[in-house]
This record gives C-alpha cells, sequence and structure tokens, in this order.
C-alpha cells in the first residue's frame, strides 16, 4: 500500500489531482477493498497529499490563490452534498460514474495536447477578462521553466467556474478523489487557465475539499485507520517528488501522462461497475 501511496501522490501533484483516481482503484483491484471502503480511505489520503504539494507551487509562484479562494467556496459546499449522497449510493453506480467521468477526463486532455503548447508559446493565454475576474484580480502570471519565460493569462467565464466548481466537490466527496479531475479541465479549457497554474492552484484547493469530506466519511465510521497509514504516507513521498519536477515538463506531455492513465482506470472501473 506504501508504493500505491507513492505512485499517487507522484502523479497527483504533477497533474493537480488528489490520487484518488490511482489509490480507489488499486485498493479495488489489487487488495479486495469495496468501493465504499477505498472511497474513504482514499479522501483522508487525498488531505496528505495537499499538504505536500500545495505549499511547493505556492512558493514556486504557480498557483493562483485568489482564484483558488474564489472556487473553493463552491467546491466546498458540493463537497458536504456528495459525501452525503456516497453513503447512500449503490457500489455499482459509483463503479460506473468514476469510469464515465475519467474517460471524459482522459479524451479531453489528449486532443487538447498541441493546443496547450501552440497558445504558451504565442502568447494566447491573454484575453479579454470578463467582469467577475477583473473586479477579484483573477488573471495572473507565473515562471515556466520549461518555455524559459514568464506566461501571463486571463480568467474567464468564472461563473461557469464556479458551477462547474460545486460539481467537483460534489463529485469529489462521492467518489473519494480530490476533485482535481474536474478542477483541472475546468479552469485549463473552460477558464483559460495554463495547464500548470491550473494543476497547481488545484493542489492548493483540494485540501479544504477533501478535508470536508473525510470528516463526514470519518463520522460514518468508514476509514479503515491500518490502511490510511501507509497510504498517506506514500502519497507525502510521491507528492514532494511530483512537485519537483511539474514544472520542468512541457504541458503536452504532463497532458499525454494524465490521458492515458485515466483511460487504463476508467477501463477497470466500468469493468467494474456492470
Amino acid at each position: 500500500m506504501l508504493i500505491v501511496g507513492i505512485i499517487a501522490g507522484f502523479f497527483g501533484a504533477l497533474l493537480g489531482i488528489g490520487g484518488g483516481v490511482i489509490i480507489i482503484p488499486c485498493l479495488t483491484m489489487f487488495f479486495n477493498f469495496g468501493i465504499k471502503e477505498a472511497i474513504a480511505v482514499s479522501i483522508v489520503s487525498v488531505v496528505a497529499t495537499s499538504i505536500a504539494g500545495a505549499s511547493r507551487y505556492v512558493e514556486q509562484r504557480i498557483t493562483n490563490v485568489r482564484l483558488g479562494m474564489f472556487l473553493e467556496t463552491a467546491t466546498t459546499a458540493g463537497a458536504v452534498s456528495g459525501a452525503f449522497l456516497a453513503v447512500k449510493a449503490p457500489s455499482s453506480f459509483l463503479y460506473i460514474l468514476m469510469g464515465i467521468l475519467l474517460i471524459y477526463l482522459s479524451v479531453s486532455q489528449l486532443l487538447t495536447r498541441k493546443k496547450e503548447e501552440e497558445k504558451l508559446r504565442n502568447d494566447l493565454f491573454i484575453t479579454k477578462e470578463d467582469e467577475i475576474s477583473r473586479k477579484l484580480g483573477l488573471s495572473n502570471k507565473y515562471p515556466d521553466i520549461a518555455e524559459g519565460k514568464e506566461v501571463n493569462y486571463t480568467v474567464i467565464r468564472t461563473k461557469s467556474g464556479l458551477i462547474a466548481s460545486y460539481l467537483a466537490g460534489l463529485i469529489s466527496a462521492m467518489l473519494g478523489i480530490g476533485g482535481g479531475i474536474i478542477k483541472v479541465p475546468v479552469m485549463n479549457q473552460l477558464m483559460n487557465v495554463p495547464m500548470k497554474a491550473a494543476v497547481a492552484t488545484s493542489k492548493f484547493m483540494i485540501g479544504v475539499t477533501a478535508s470536508t469530506g473525510a470528516l463526514l466519511y470519518l463520522a460514518y465510521g468508514l476509514v479503515n485507520t491500518e490502511a490510511v497509514a501507509p497510504v498517506a504516507m506514500g502519497v507525502m513521498i510521491g507528492a514532494t517528488a511530483g512537485t519537483s519536477v511539474m514544472n520542468k515538463m512541457k504541458a503536452g506531455f504532463i497532458k499525454l501522462i494524465f490521458g492515458l492513465i485515466l483511460l487504463y482506470f476508467a477501463y477497470n472501473m466500468i469493468i467494474k461497475g456492470v
């Protein structure tokens, strides 16, 4: 389980996800956990991922703190709703729902790899911001090591982003993930935030979302404390390594890894649900 945690922590930090998309399939496929027990272990471990990864990205000036705080209000509300629904929902439904979500994310990331790098090269992330973004000062910039320059970007479609963030919180609590599988594409493809900034901001947000859901799972007595310890320890180790290499990689390559990994796990989740 320690190895599972390390792998989940590394890719969680690299891709801006909580690691649940790796922890949950591994616990159910290789350790015979039930889906709800795996979700509970995952969401507690996801808190560790965020602590380990978020602070490093803030130090590297990649995180958009204002945007993260703005979206997190809706995400936290969604997480409360999702945790209650997950306890009542049938396991087969959760398996299939997770599989469908992972297919969506995989395809969207694979199809937008080249477009992302083109926008970075030609400074196409600068556009007209909407009124909410302008008033709150949500647009930002970050130093991109791989591109060798500072990347400026404009945040747009803030109202749609807020609604999508509520859904991300709902899904994260229901499936025991940090919500990054929704937050990163929402920020990147809907709100015009570059992939690396979306990854870092997602990590910043995940801790609050996962903490809300984790408290409710603990209250229901669903958390296997013996499993949480090695998984969470591994997540911390992996997340530290992931944050060290993310900004040195090309955005398109990050998207490629993201898409392929999630496609594999989507297949396994759907097979278990049908």
